[in-house]
């Protein structure tokens, strides 16, 4: 029987969490750091190995010397230490020596660190902000139009609480994907809305961190369609191992389609902000949309999980305006998020009206698109 943790345990949770992701990617990883899809991971890589091979080298030399001195000018073979000073060759050889080698470690790892901090000339620009504790992706098109939306974890809770059997992408699924076109250069460009992220997918060789009034840039070029999975690599918060990063590369005429498809839904949930829909239509959209946000916190009965119950609660019991303020703007020093920047009025209202009519609340009322959009313009 699975038994709730008491809320001092998150931290470890948290870390226990990105503990088992880490074994896995180490796993799937063998011994060596991944080449990667893109230019900038296959430099790396060959920087990498450069490097390692180097060692590897000057390590065999030093320790067969050392050996070999070792056991051929032994003691028991009449051997005596040798007492000289001032040997002048023997100075500048091993100072001209390390020199050169450090030389032919710098050039192509200097190369490669400008290829990697060189932004210019994108053919697209996507800016990504970290939340707590999930991703928000916008896409800053040539045409000034922008497509933006949430990507939060998949896994279901069954897994997350050892009720079933974990999936082999445990904690790395999301249900809306950073979707990137091959064979063109995109620009990330990192910050984040409340503390400190870090957006990491280990195969792109992209790693920058996300940090709240800061912009960081950083780069990709994929070279094959693929789905590539990471994480937040910075500890934010007690959901820190619940933060991951899908990718989707695909050609580029799909990723057209597929950005045709987002303007279009955009267009859509625009046009709903003027419908009155009816309690049944607010209500399955709202399960919906809480099972995304809120099912983590909240439990899926509305009580047993980390957040304050919502069954019978006071504040979804009482006025609207009571309920919205929290949803919209959350409450400072605790783990409840403002929303209000998150999700779409038309969300907003539907999960709103959700918790008021589930888990046995049944207050009957239902909450609009427009109830929302006034209740923001008198903020």
């Amino acid at each position: 029987m699975y038994h709730r943790p008491r809320p001092g345990l998150g931290l470890l949770l948290a870390l226990a969490a990105s503990a088992q992701v880490w074994a896995a990617d180490a796993q799937r990883s063998k011994l060596n750091m991944p080449v990667g899809v893109t230019e900038v991971s296959r430099k790396v890589h060959d920087v990498h190995m450069l490097i390692l091979w180097i060692c590897v080298v000057i390590g065999a030399i030093v320790f067969l010397v050392m050996f070999y001195s070792i056991f051929a000018h032994r003691k028991s073979r009449g051997h005596k230490a040798a007492n000289f000073h001032e040997n002048t060759a023997l100075e500048i050889a091993w100072t001209a020596i390390p020199f050169i080698i450090l030389i032919s470690m710098a050039v192509p790892a200097t190369s490669t660190l400008l290829d990697i901090y060189n932004t210019d000339d994108a053919d697209l620009d996507v800016l990504i902000t970290g939340y707590q504790w999930r991703w928000k992706y916008e896409y800053i098109l040539p045409d000034g139009e922008s497509v933006s939306f949430f990507s939060s974890l998949k896994t279901p809770q069954e897994e997350i609480r050892n009720q079933t059997i974990k999936n082999p992408n445990y904690l790395l699924e999301v249900d809306e994907p950073l979707v990137l076109p091959v064979d063109q250069k995109v620009r990330f460009l990192v910050t984040a809305n409340d503390v400190i992220h870090s957006w990491w997918v280990p195969e792109l060789a992209v790693k920058r961190d996300a940090i709240p009034g800061f912009v960081n840039e950083a780069w990709t070029r994929i070279l094959q369609p693929g789905v590539y999975r990471g994480q937040c690599a910075e500890l934010c918060g007690r959901d820190h191992g619940f933060m991951p990063i899908v990718v989707h590369a695909v050609s580029g005429s799909e990723f057209d389609d597929w950005l045709s498809e987002r303007k279009a839904e955009a267009a859509e949930v625009a046009d709903l902000l003027e419908k009155n829909f009816t309690l049944s239509e607010l209500v399955e959209r709202g399960r919906a949309v809480y099972q995304r946000n809120c099912v983590a916190c909240h439990g899926d009965s509305g009580q047993g999980g980390v957040g304050n119950p919502l069954a019978k609660s006071d504040i979804v019991t009482g006025g609207v305006e009571g309920q919205l303020e929290v949803v919209l703007n959350g409450v400072p020093g605790t783990a409840m998020q403002a929303f209000g920047s998150q999700l779409s009025e038309v969300d907003l209202a539907a999960v709103v009206t959700f918790t008021r009519n589930a888990f046995g609340n049944n207050m009957g009322d239902a909450v609009q698109p427009i109830d929302i959009h006034q209740f923001r313009k008198e903020q």
